[in-house]
């Protein structure tokens, strides 16, 4: 599990540096790899309870928003 945390640090990092780039700079294979880089982050931090959290927050948020609606 700590490989797990220390690695996705990293890939926040490497995000963080590759989304401060102009957007003009950008190839579509850059914006291809950014995106694949995301996904793997997302898919190292879902099952930590950092990753879990998230989930709960964006779930209550959805309830919110659809009981609102009605």
């Amino acid at each position: 599990m700590v490989l797990t945390i220390n690695l996705a640090v990293l890939l926040a990092v490497i995000i963080i540096l590759r989304l401060r780039r102009r957007t003009q700079a950008r190839k579509r294979s850059d914006e291809q790899l950014t995106v694949l880089i995301v996904l793997v982050f997302g898919v190292l931090v879902a099952p930590t309870a950092f990753g879990q959290g998230i989930v709960n927050v964006v779930g209550q948020l959805a309830d919110g928003i659809t009981q609102s609606g009605h």
